[in-house]
């Protein structure tokens, strides 16, 4: 039996691994990640590239590794100085390839592949030993090649920790169903390949980010479709955010669960902003011709000889080879995984399926009020650790809670 299985081998689940054994006792073999890719942070590395991500939003002390100034000392010691970004009145943010290649220095440097179970968690249910344990039912990944060879195992654990994404879930409009040329950035679009006219939809930093990328592209035209005006925003919310105290006055003040806590971190994120930095690489490229900005909500689409005919709610029309939604994930309080764990633990939910959650532990409590062996990180956690809950500054806050947790519980448990 492990002490903790992680679900989920993402920044969150890769950053609580490293806090879990820096500070809680537990023995590397007392810990497990299980994640379906073939490794740490796959899923990330994936999202970045298929945006062609250059920079972070987040700050140079935001990354995997437990030392905040890590990453700094880390670009220092390579000479790598000038990837660090500066922006006006904010500190540095990094590059896309200094941070991953910081990720996998601190992975390598603590062996975490090794603690790495390349597996699909399908069900998470209380334990039969009747010691408050846990069994969570996985199905190994096949290998490509040999896709007959996938096998199920059972992990049972005393305690738990969600650490799971939006779990391939992307936002996709209605009038997007059936049309083969229209792809979400982030599922079935592939960067390399080319075209001579592309339309973006969407309005945030992954639309503009895509869109800018593509223009700079030689013969390639590019139309940003944005159903809003292009809004600005540093940061994903207020900095304070990043605070403890901050979280408690202006969240934690309302009822667990409670629609009062969902509309605080909605009105609190800056959601479909892009950085000014960003815009101004946006007004750079529509001033050379190589990109349009054009707003509006589609009303439908279809294929027309090969090609994508986008029909706005205003009547104006859009054309081109290929269009590529950046609209964003479902909520990830409505995977139908967290249904059924929930549902199989006997969870207490709050407005929108939001868990309910201790404010002081993480832990999932159930529908008698009482906390659980598991505990949650990640954008599920939005309901406790805030509107940056799923950010990587979040995962440092949810960190500082549930490993203090977890090591409680182990402490009560007889030798």
């Amino acid at each position: 039996m492990y002490e903790c299985v992680i679900v989920g081998g993402g920044i969150h689940g890769t950053y609580c691994c490293q806090r879990l054994l820096e500070e809680t006792g537990l023995e590397r073999s007392d810990v497990l990640l299980v994640d379906p890719h073939e490794r740490l942070l796959e899923s990330f590395r994936r999202k970045a590239a298929a945006c062609e991500m250059e920079q972070l939003r987040s700050t140079f002390v935001h990354h995997v590794g437990t030392e905040p100034f890590g990453l700094e000392t880390f670009a220092e010691s390579r000479d790598r100085d000038d990837e660090l970004r500066s922006r006006p009145n904010y500190p540095p943010c990094p590059t896309l390839s200094l941070f991953l290649d910081y990720a996998d220095y601190v992975i390598d440097r603590g062996d975490l592949e090794a603690l790495h179970r390349r597996a699909s968690v399908e069900s998470i249910r209380r334990s039969d030993a009747d010691d408050g344990s846990l069994v969570l039912e996985t199905a190994t990944e096949p290998d490509a090649t040999d896709a007959a060879n996938a096998s199920a195992e059972r992990l049972r654990t005393r305690t738990c920790v969600l650490a799971i994404g939006h779990g391939g879930r992307y936002r996709t409009p209605p009038w997007a169903d059936g049309v083969d040329a229209v792809t979400h950035v982030w599922d079935g679009f592939d960067p390399e390949t080319r075209a001579d006219e592309s339309i973006v939809v969407g309005g945030g930093v992954t639309a503009a980010q895509l869109a800018t990328c593509l223009a700079d592209r030689e013969g390639e035209s590019v139309t940003l479709c944005s159903r809003h005006d292009l809004e600005e925003a540093t940061t994903e919310a207020d900095p304070r955010w990043i605070n403890w105290n901050h979280i408690e006055r202006h969240l934690h003040r309302h009822e667990p669960g409670s629609r009062a806590r969902y509309e605080a971190i909605r009105a609190a994120r800056n959601d479909a902003t892009v950085p000014p930095t960003l815009v101004e690489r946006l007004e750079s490229a529509a001033d050379t011709g190589r990109l349009s900005v054009r707003y509006g909500d589609v009303r439908s689409a279809r294929a027309v000889d090969g090609r994508v005919r986008l029909l706005l709610e205003d009547g104006g029309c859009l054309s081109a080879d290929r269009a590529i939604l950046a609209t964003g994930f479902e909520p990830v309080a409505e995977h139908p995984f967290v249904d059924r764990v929930a549902t199989a633990l006997d969870l207490e939910r709050g407005y929108r399926g939001m868990p309910v959650l201790e404010d002081e532990t993480l832990a999932w409590r159930d529908e008698r009020g009482e906390s659980t062996p598991l505990f949650v990180t990640g954008a599920l956690a939005a309901g406790t650790v805030g509107p940056l809950a799923g950010n990587i500054a979040g995962a440092r806050r949810a960190a500082d809670r549930l490993t203090a947790a977890i090591a409680d519980r182990r402490a009560l448990v007889p030798a």
